[in-house]
């Protein structure tokens, strides 16, 4: 007990230190959403059925997967700290749960659960007390348990590409539950086997099924020592050999830096769990309305693919650590150039598959996709090596990263918005070819090819300079973690009020979802006299309502994305005010 208190005493003051500035601000938007997200969970409990069991079920995988965009959770406490003390390993799991229980994302779900109070039968309202607290350990031991093991497959080639395979999909999943909402239900029932998963043993010990309460005391302990057993090989794990590969040749400096980039995507089990994660999270997401029997996603597959790789590797100057001593030391290596190169062979020949491959099973809107494709890969291409220099976000060198693979920078909320920024800016570089193909046919390929051509030229050009001009100073803030006072990062955040840093967050994470989703697919269904289709509102509107309501989420989701730009831009252009 004493080391679980120790335990939490730390935790206390390293938050207490790190709820200012701009991490302070992503924590109070996180909350604030978390808080939302919550009152509808506890709604549920007024719904009756099998709702609010449904709503933990998405609560436990969250809990599970979301550490896969954090870099690995909270571990604001890690195990290898603790190392060297001799702690017994079930001793320290013990009590690195305990301080596990302080933090936002806890107490948030701990207030989810207070659903439990009112989905109680009478009598037992006491047990719902209990109930939450044993619920709750199991979400953060499964949480705790599938970093584990996911660490651990990452430390060899099958284990990263089983990992990414399995996570994409689940997420995906998550993201089309629409889908198996009706193709289970018919009509929105919710299937009862959500009750008998463990996110729904609390429910079932509210209403009378005491022996759900031991079962969660059964399952905490043995999740306790399975956790506490990775830990040990995590402390004690030693990093695979990488010898016996074939040397690299290159005849010019530029090409050198493909070999490297290349080299580094085939080793980097990091990278490697990435790119099967945004393969895995295209078809899987594109594939699921086949439940239903639509296919008319599914060469969307490809799109999709691109704008999630671009995404997990928007910090890709970041992840490579001090390593960047090795370009600024190396004058007329075109180090940007390289990487795009590198980034298109890798991405590029895997989502023109995907298109060609899908688009003919479905006999699919060809001009569309290839549209697409073309302007995102050269989007991405330019986006990727520009948005990691100007928002560069200082990483863990990979030969220091430690028991946590996933765990590659110390911002992790910093990351988390890089990755959705980079989502939406290069499905807005595909944009234009999109309209293009909707109004003028194979043209839009034309204007793909073209677009695209001039992002990867433009961008990357863009790069090289800032490159070339802030290159000790981002050296610097790699090997120190602080940002330089002068010549800082573009797309750092001001210091902004708790209210404005909220608006800020909500628009660049949810501007995409009227921009992509209601605005520009649901105009793509619209050309093409497909109606009625899943959730996308504008299908659902009387004739002379469909195009202007898509007219009008493109609208809102710019507005969102505008304002996200602008408050920030207005606090760093008003004049600072002395006392």
């Amino acid at each position: 007990m004493a080391v679980a208190m120790t335990l939490v005493r730390m935790k206390i003051a390293i938050l207490r230190h790190s709820t200012k500035g701009q991490r302070g601000g992503m924590m109070a938007s996180g909350g604030v959403l978390g808080l939302l997200l919550a009152a509808g969970t506890i709604y549920l409990a007024f719904l009756g059925g099998d709702w609010l069991a449904a709503a933990y079920a998405v609560w436990m995988l969250g809990w599970i997967i979301g550490p896969v965009f954090s870099g690995g959770g909270d571990e604001t406490l890690r195990p290898e700290f603790f190392a060297p003390l001799g702690l017994p390993a079930p001793r320290l799991a013990s009590g690195l749960l305990v301080s596990a229980f302080v933090g936002v994302a806890p107490v948030i779900s701990l207030i989810a659960l207070a659903g439990l109070l009112f989905a109680a039968t009478p009598g037992n309202v006491l047990v719902a007390v209990p109930a939450m607290v044993l619920q709750l350990a199991v979400f953060v031991l499964l949480s705790k348990v599938a970093v584990a093991v996911l660490g651990i497959a990452l430390r060899s080639r099958v284990g990263a590409i089983g990992a990414g395979v399995i996570n994409g999909a689940v997420l995906a999943f998550l993201g089309q539950a629409w889908v198996f909402a009706v193709a289970f239900g018919q009509g929105g029932q919710i299937p009862s086997f959500v009750r008998y998963l463990p996110s729904g043993w609390g429910l079932l010990a509210v209403q009378g099924d005491y022996l759900a309460l031991l079962a969660m005391a059964v399952l905490i302990v043995l999740l306790l020592a399975a956790w506490a057993a990775l830990l040990t090989r995590r402390t004690g794990a030693n990093r695979p050999s990488t010898r016996g590969r074939r040397p690299m040749r290159a005849a010019t400096a530029r090409e050198a830096v493909v070999a490297k980039e290349l080299r580094t995507w085939s080793r980097d089990l990091v990278r490697t769990h990435q790119l099967t994660f945004a393969l895995a999270y295209g078809v899987f997401f594109a594939a699921a309305p086949l439940a239903l029997g639509w296919t008319g996603m599914l060469p969307w597959a490809a799109p999709i693919f691109i704008v999630m790789a671009a995404a997990m590797t928007s910090n890709s100057y970041g992840t490579d650590g001090t390593a960047l001593w090795l370009t600024l030391m190396t004058p007329g290596a075109s180090d940007v150039r390289g990487r795009q190169r590198a980034w298109l062979v890798t991405v590029g020949p895997v989502a023109v598959l995907l298109a060609v491959a899908f688009t003919l099973v479905t006999d699919g809107p060809w001009a569309l996709i290839l549209a697409s494709v073309t302007a995102l890969l050269g989007g991405a291409a330019g986006l990727v090596p520009l948005i990691s220099v100007y928002a560069l976000v200082p990483g863990t060198d990979p030969q220091r990263r430690g028991g946590n693979p996933l765990r590659t920078s110390e911002d992790d909320g910093a990351l988390t918005g890089l990755a959705y920024l980079m989502m939406a800016l290069v499905a807005l570089s595909g944009a234009p070819a999109l309209v293009a193909a909707l109004l003028y046919g194979w043209w839009g390929v034309v204007a793909g090819a073209a677009t695209g051509a001039l992002c990867y030229w433009g961008f990357g050009l863009l790069a090289e300079r800032r490159l070339a001009a802030q290159g000790p100073e981002l050296l610097h803030m790699m090997r120190t973690g602080r940002r330089p006072q002068r010549g800082g990062m573009a797309f750092k955040l001001p210091d902004l009020p708790k209210a404005q840093r909220t608006i800020v967050m909500i628009c660049w994470s949810f501007g995409a979802i009227p921009l992509i989703p209601q605005g520009i697919v649901a105009a793509a269904f619209l050309a093409n006299d497909r109606l009625r289709m899943s959730w996308f509102l504008a299908t659902y509107m009387p004739p002379g309502l469909r195009w202007p309501t898509a007219a009008l989420m493109i609208l809102i989701g710019l507005t969102m994305y505008g304002v996200g730009l602008w408050i920030p831009y207005r606090a760093k252009k008003r004049p600072p005010v002395y006392d």
